[in-house]
């Protein structure tokens, strides 16, 4: 299947992606807020730049587009229409670069915790179990 819009139309649309304060962040963030959580943002000294930082509880949150890092759910297995090959090899890339960012992290004493994009259907399921983590883990 070819794409249905020219290389420059894509690209202005794959430029529209974000890679901070998606729509999914600002979710959990506020809800986590609301709840009493206080966290510190994209820390750029932590391996991977988590989206979420509890530096008393030593843990972090990554909030991952399921499409992106290859999450096995029915969107993250989605094949991509165009330049397949491409992508495929993109994300192969995001995972791996994903499990040794995790692997640092545990090395320097973070506990990590991923919640995925296809989870912000049941938020408040995704937030209780993030909120049961983060106090289960307590310093």
């Amino acid at each position: 299947m070819t794409d249905t819009i020219s290389p420059e139309e894509r690209s202005a649309v794959m430029r529209q992606v974000k890679s901070k304060n998606t729509k999914p962040e600002m979710q959990i963030r506020s809800r986590l807020h609301r709840r009493g959580y206080r966290f510190r943002l994209h820390r750029r000294d932590l391996p991977g730049v988590p989206d979420l930082v509890f530096p008393s509880r030593k843990t972090v949150v990554f909030i991952h587009g399921c499409f992106w890092h290859g999450h096995p759910c029915k969107r993250g297995q989605r094949p991509p229409a165009t330049n397949a090959e491409y992508w495929r090899a993109k994300i192969a890339r995001n995972e791996a670069r994903d499990t040794v960012n995790l692997q640092k992290l545990a090395e320097l004493g973070w506990k990590a915790i991923v919640i995925w994009e296809c989870e912000m259907k049941l938020i408040d399921a995704a937030i209780d179990r993030l909120a049961a983590e983060l106090d289960g883990n307590k310093a």
